[in-house]
């Protein structure tokens, strides 16, 4: 068992990133996450993971792509993603997306769209 103890943002954030990045596996957890910070017109491209994703909206508003659906979110709202489902968000609001994206797998795995 590990000793308990902050894993500090810095520790998360690439180099040149506001977006954090949690691998759970490296950390003694069973799930991972993204905690995005996204301008206007930011967002990732079309992906998929073999295992659900869960986003909450923590600030800002989104377009979200989730297979042939687009669905708009805003600051509290959850959405899920389920496996194998190509999706995509994109900061469609007029100021900063916070999003927590919470992987449902101690390891990130992912295919991007060609």
């Amino acid at each position: 068992m590990s000793t308990p103890r902050v894993i500090h943002a810095d520790e998360l954030r690439p180099p040149g990133s506001r977006t954090l990045r949690f691998e759970g596996q490296a950390h003694g957890s069973g799930v991972s996450f993204y905690l995005v910070t996204n301008d206007p017109g930011q967002g990732p491209d079309l992906h998929r993971h073999p295992y659900t994703e869960t986003w909450t909206v923590l600030e800002g508003q989104a377009t979200i792509r989730i297979g042939d659906q687009v669905v708009e979110a805003t600051t509290g709202d959850t959405a899920v993603v389920q496996p194998d489902t190509w999706h995509a968000f994109t900061n469609t609001g007029t100021g900063v997306l916070r999003v927590m994206c919470i992987h449902a797998s101690p390891t990130f795995i992912q295919e991007d769209a060609v």
